[in-house]
């Protein structure tokens, strides 16, 4: 179990529009995807209260995908207030991604 807010299209908008949101774009067969898991549950403990972190199955929400042109996965895309603020692709080590947050976080 992830300690990460699984989106859909849905509630996606809703998450994302306020605050600092890290979103990662994966799927179960992804096996760099799964290697993501750990460093993104510890992130969305440290950052707890201060910053989101998400999950978009792609395979269930390929809408998503397409809107943020994801082709290759996993695909890390960081919010700030509902606008992208930086992107990953690939396995991403945590302090990058901590970096990414608390520079969007400002």
């Amino acid at each position: 179990m992830s300690n990460a807010q699984d989106l859909t299209t849905s509630n996606f908008d809703s998450t994302v529009k306020q605050g600092v949101t890290l979103v990662d774009f994966w799927a179960e067969w992804c096996a760099p995807c799964r290697m993501m898991t750990p460093v993104l549950d510890a992130i969305a403990s440290e950052y707890s209260g201060k910053a989101t972190v998400a999950k978009i199955n792609v395979d269930n929400e390929p809408d998503l995908a397409m809107k943020f042109d994801v082709s290759s996965i996993p695909t890390l895309i960081v919010f700030k207030d509902g606008e992208v603020s930086k992107r990953f692709i690939g396995v991403t080590s945590k302090g990058d991604l901590t970096a990414a947050l608390d520079g969007a976080a400002g």
